[in-house]
């Protein structure tokens, strides 16, 4: 079974490694899912995820100076 590209887009937002939707639809993009632009068009589904992407994304961390 194939996850389509909305169920992807919450996969990404909920992962933590998206800052925002603009970097989502990019990711998506690259990925190979298709009509990404107008499935995440919805001022819902946009918002939604952007809100996931703010609470859940974590900037990767610097390697330890020794």
């Amino acid at each position: 079974m194939t996850t389509s590209t909305i169920e992807r887009a919450y996969e990404l937002a909920r992962s933590g490694r998206v800052p925002d939707v603009a970097s989502l639809k990019s990711r998506l993009k690259a990925d190979g899912c298709r009509a990404v632009d107008a499935l995440l068009a919805p001022r819902a589904i946009r918002g939604h995820l952007e809100a996931i992407c703010a609470a859940t994304f974590q900037a990767p961390r610097p390697p330890p100076q020794t």
